[in-house]
């Protein structure tokens, strides 16, 4: 088979980069497809549920231990992931990387049907190495998309991307909420039917990510050649430096770096706040609608499934508009609608008000994650994309420990009023607005081009 020219095909040469067949980012885009099942089942719709009703037994600590979990699993991505994408730089290795963090995350993912009702210490361990093992994916996949799409399509393939991944976790949702629903028929309980959702969430992240490792392929050259990993992410001639500090290091060396590129530092800035919203919106909403609202754990799984329809429809819409009418407008046009979500969902007192809160929620959900990607590959340096986006991840990680975790404080100590949370949540997205006012896209990309 031979390659087809990109002026030969309009629709790739005003969209793909030279040498990008659509095939190859379809392969990519099945990634966010494969991936986004992990957080839709694990992370919100039922192992969490699961975690804090039987694995830690209803204790009042339950939600506490659960955000706690998913922190230690972030803050090891925060300190270890741009030691891993420069490593991937100076290698040519993202698709090699991203093969074995993925293979982690499936078996770990897996492992989680061994849990039973109070296993805390394994429950805890196996979220930990999964949900960093998912992280470190994410970033690793963010790092192919500035090769694929040209820098004025970057918001439309990003969306492309985001939208094919709702489906991927609607999808993935549906049919473990059949599981759910059979096995509910047969008097089973969370126990017994729990765990086949985490290995049927494993079993259709392997197959789907199958595709990515078929089509998708490496272009970034090894730039070093040794044996010594610490040594090749760190550059220095200290060998012995090692694991957490070489991951220090490259963390700090890349802060630095960075301080060099405004704009790409007023984005992250500006993730740090409204990307701890998202993780409100995530890692809570179904505890917010279940004790608040009053919903059933079978309403919860339907209203996750509508949440991410909405959010694919927001990510495919909100990624072609982005690159007509400017990423930084419609990042800021998304986190207006957070904060109106915000209020909303605080002022809800029926299901029906919660339902327009949540369609609403998804469709930000999906445009804010769709936009804050692209602009992070348009305003990076191109010789160091999967080191930057280790800082994205970074940013991001920050922000999904920070925002919870100020819930949680706000929620305790208001004896456990959850509307004032979630209106205070509105706030995390006001100040991520205010770090765009002051971007400029055109002279960010100057920047990271000129390098």
């Amino acid at each position: 088979m031979t390659v087809a020219k990109a002026s030969s095909s309009p629709a790739r040469s005003s969209t793909l980069n030279a040498g990008v067949r659509k095939r190859e980012v379809f392969g990519w885009a099945m990634y966010d497809f494969a991936n986004s099942g992990f957080t839709t089942v694990v992370i919100t719709a039922v192992f969490s549920a699961y975690f804090v009703g039987a694995v830690a037994q209803g204790a009042a600590w339950g939600a506490l231990a659960w955000t706690t979990t998913l922190g230690v699993s972030y803050a090891l991505v925060m300190l270890s992931m741009p030691a891993l994408g420069a490593w991937a730089d100076l290698h040519g290795a993202k698709k090699r990387l991203l093969g074995w963090v993925t293979l982690l995350c499936l078996v770990s993912t897996a492992a989680l049907a061994w849990v039973q009702p109070g296993d805390l210490v394994l429950a805890c361990i196996l979220v930990v190495v999964a949900n960093t093992a998912f992280s470190w994916g994410e970033s690793v996949s963010y790092a192919f998309l500035p090769e694929l799409a040209k820098p004025e399509a970057m918001g439309k393939v990003s969306g492309w991307g985001w939208g094919l991944g709702y489906a991927g976790g609607m999808l993935t949702l549906g049919i473990c909420l059949v599981w759910v629903m059979s096995a509910q028929a047969r008097g089973e309980t969370a126990a017994d039917f729990v765990p086949i959702t985490m290995v049927i969430t494993a079993v259709m992240y392997g197959a789907a990510s199958l595709f990515t490792f078929a089509l998708l392929k490496e272009r970034t050259l090894p730039t070093k050649s040794t044996d010594d990993v610490a040594s090749a992410v760190m550059a220095v001639p200290e060998r012995t430096l090692q694991g957490f500090q070489a991951s220090m290091r490259r963390l700090h060396e890349t802060w630095q770096a960075s301080a060099r590129y405004r704009d790409f530092s007023l984005l992250l800035g500006s993730a740090v706040f409204y990307q701890g919203g998202v993780a409100v919106a995530i890692t809570l909403a179904a505890i917010y609608a279940q004790q608040v609202i009053g919903f059933q754990p079978q309403e919860i799984m339907v209203l996750v499934f509508v949440i991410n329809a909405a959010a694919m429809i927001g990510a495919l819409v909100f990624g072609h508009l982005q690159d007509k009418m400017g990423h930084r407008l419609t990042l800021s046009l998304t986190l207006v609608g957070w904060t109106i979500t915000c209020i909303l969902a605080g002022l809800a007192t029926t299901k029906l008000a919660f339902w327009y809160a949540a369609a609403l929620a998804g469709v930000c959900m999906g445009s804010s994650q769709s936009c804050g990607r692209a602009m992070a590959g348009l305003l990076a340096p191109t010789k160091q994309l999967a080191e930057f986006y280790g800082l994205w991840s970074f940013a991001t990680r920050l922000a999904a420990i920070a925002g919870p975790l100020m819930y949680g404080l706000i929620t305790w100590g208001t004896g456990g009023d959850q509307r004032t949370a979630i209106f205070s949540t509105a706030l995390l997205f006001v100040v991520g607005l205010g770090f765009l006012i002051p971007l400029d896209m055109a002279r960010g990309q100057r920047a990271a081009q000129d390098d």
